[in-house]
């Protein structure tokens, strides 16, 4: 396990539009379908890694508090799934069902949706306010499988708390780390 951080994405870029297939569903989902008209948080994730592994729980719950809020919730996996057969779809709707993912688990077999929005690792987080201009990229929270400090998703709670209230987020936005993403 590599240890990476995210790259910067530029704060106001508009979210790269896509079409990928949902693991559970089966049906082929667009971004234009899915966003939302208030906020729209884009994960790229995936099942086999430990810091996503740390994270899911307080990301499902998370999930289910801004969802009633009118948030939409993408998660997306991009990692080669021929070399890690843990991430493949199959696994996916597995990982997706066992968490009760309350959110589509998109599969981005071809790696292009990862490389528009530069993504490098696993989580990482990017905040889209209702115009889809991007107010928040980086990290969930300070916690990582190893350092002892709980998972509570302050970072992107505070980022969709200020944009669902109009207002810009503030400070300086810490970059995701975890796993790289597994190019092909």
């Amino acid at each position: 396990m590599s240890l990476t951080t995210s790259n910067p994405f530029p704060l106001g870029s508009k979210a790269p539009d896509f079409m990928l297939p949902d693991t559970v569903s089966g049906k082929i989902l667009s971004l234009t379908g899915l966003k939302s008209d208030k906020a729209t948080v884009i994960m790229f994730i995936c099942n086999h890694c430990p810091y996503v592994k740390h994270v899911n729980k307080e990301l499902v719950a998370m999930a289910n508090k801004y969802i009633k809020k009118g948030v939409s919730f993408i998660g997306i996996n991009s990692n080669d799934a021929r070399r890690y057969p843990d991430d493949s779809p199959e696994q996916m709707t597995v990982v997706a069902r066992k968490n009760n993912y309350p959110f589509p688990y998109l599969f981005d077999k071809t790696q292009e949706v990862a490389q528009a929005f530069d993504a490098a690792c696993t989580p990482e987080f990017y905040v889209f306010n209702k115009d889809m201009s991007l107010v928040y990229h980086g990290q969930m929270d300070d916690s990582r499988p190893s350092n002892n400090i709980p998972v509570t998703g302050e970072d992107l709670a505070m980022a969709l708390d200020l944009t669902l209230a109009g207002k810009p987020i503030q400070g300086i936005q810490k970059p995701g780390i975890g796993c790289g993403i597994k190019w092909l």
